[in-house]
């Protein structure tokens, strides 16, 4: 019981860390986000205006996924919430625009299930460790790629590129960089997502061997 009690401390602890309060901040974003991402429409059809300032608010919820991480690690205020609550950021930014962007017609829906088979197992995976007393893994560096990726790929999606690319070949160009990022960040996050669970098992045969010893 004192060690239950001990590790729900230590995972409240530093809720309201600045690297944390970042965090909230891009939850919150993500919501304006998409409200703004659905009233564009399918490529920016209903407002071309609406599609920028959605590319621009995830470009900016994207980007501040690296300041919470490096305020947590130069201020030494990395915590067992913000390597939970982080990636979960991550996941809602990404997953939400894959499924506006499928519903629209932007992105096959095969790619968006995959994705969310993915991320959604793996955060449910986060949440059986810390309930059964297991301390949260961070990402690997497999995962980050992923993000970075993925990231890339979705904020080139948003960006209504045939606004000033006039060019059939270069917009096909863009279109492909585009597709392929998003196929690469698909693969490292299937790949990441079984290195994670291959390591979770690992880690609770240790500890479950430990225990015997």
């Amino acid at each position: 019981m004192q060690t239950e009690q001990e590790h729900k401390v230590s995972l409240l602890d530093g809720w309201n860390s600045p690297p944390n309060i970042v965090t909230y901040t891009r939850i919150v974003l993500v919501l304006v986000f998409l409200g703004i991402d659905i009233a564009a429409g399918p490529w920016g059809s209903h407002s071309h205006g609406l599609r920028w300032t959605a590319a621009i608010l995830f470009i900016i919820a994207a980007s501040t996924d690296k300041l919470d991480g490096w305020m947590a690690r130069k201020y030494n205020q990395v915590t067992e919430l913000g390597k939970l609550m982080d990636p979960i950021a991550d996941k809602l930014l990404t997953c939400s625009t894959l499924i506006v962007a499928s519903a629209f017609g932007e992105v096959f829906w095969w790619v968006t299930i995959l994705f969310l088979i993915r991320e959604i197992g793996i955060t449910v995976m986060r949440f059986f460790v810390i309930d059964t007393g297991g301390k949260v893994i961070a990402a690997d560096k497999a995962g980050k790629y992923k993000t970075l990726c993925q990231c890339i790929g979705l904020g080139m999606l948003l960006v209504p590129a045939y606004t000033f690319i006039t060019n059939a070949t270069a917009l096909n160009v863009y279109t492909f960089i585009t597709n392929f990022l998003i196929y690469v960040a698909l693969f490292l996050c299937l790949y990441s997502g079984a290195l994670y669970v291959y390591r979770v098992v690992k880690a609770r045969r240790g500890a479950a061997q430990a225990t015997e010893r």
